[in-house]
């Protein structure tokens, strides 16, 4: 059985937030529906997103790092936000794993959003329906669209190729290879949702400087031996002047 997935890597996700305008952009303007923003220019802003990116920092000072954490709804393959829906709005496809909310039969409970336990559902304030990562379910399955870019829009906005898509239960998709050769991971495993989504952990990189850089620190023609020559009444040593200070 297909399940898509996103595959976050760690190590090159910049924090750039180029994931998170995308998304928003393709959310707001393309056929899934609007997602709407109270007062974004206000002291006081709040809206719906469905990727947001989490930053902060790891270990103790001066051995710190910062950490760029994006999350979206996971997909789990056994979703907690299903079956507490009294209405059936929210369902996963049998198809391709994908979580989704029905808009006409959504009230609004907020039951999916206390049941999951990423916090990765948002209420719509403007809507009043739950609002969640589809996976850009109306791109991935656009045969109008060309193979290429027939991803979610955040995979195709991200600079570092930091966001990964495709079937996780395939062992010959890239995804698939990404986990298994990398230890992709998932959040929170103990709790037996079986997130869809996986990551892909940091890795510590050693700083590579080149030997010859720091002898040709102050000159970077001296390791050459090819010195620009001074002017003959120049001796060595002495400052040139410009001609305005003689």
């Amino acid at each position: 059985m297909t399940q898509l997935a996103l595959v976050i890597d760690l190590n090159v996700c910049v924090g750039c937030h180029a994931c998170v305008t995308s998304c928003k952009q393709w959310n707001t303007s393309g056929s899934a529906g609007s997602l709407s923003d109270q007062n974004p220019y206000g002291a006081d802003p709040s809206g719906s997103f469905f990727n947001r990116v989490q930053t902060f920092e790891v270990g103790e000072y001066p051995n710190t790092q910062t950490v760029h954490f994006p999350k979206s709804c996971l997909h789990c393959e056994d979703p907690p936000c299903v079956p507490v829906c009294p209405t059936g709005a929210s369902y996963k496809r049998p198809e391709d794993g994908i979580v989704l909310v029905d808009n006409d039969k959504c009230i609004g409970c907020s039951y999916c959003a206390w049941a999951c336990p990423y916090g990765v559902r948002e209420l719509d304030e403007q809507s009043q329906v739950m609002s969640k990562c589809t996976l850009c379910v109306d791109r991935v399955h656009d045969l109008a669209l060309p193979v290429a870019e027939r991803q979610p829009a955040c995979v195709m906005a991200c600079p570092t190729n930091a966001r990964l898509f495709g079937d996780v239960h395939d062992p010959a998709s890239v995804v698939s290879q990404a986990i298994r050769e990398r230890g992709g991971y998932t959040l929170m495993p103990e709790l037996g949702t079986l997130p869809a989504n996986h990551y892909l952990p940091r890795r510590r990189t050693e700083a590579q400087t080149d030997p010859l850089q720091l002898v040709r620190e102050q000159n970077p023609l001296r390791v050459e031996g090819r010195e620009p020559a001074l002017p003959p009444q120049v001796a060595p040593g002495k400052p040139l002047q410009a001609d305005w200070e003689h």
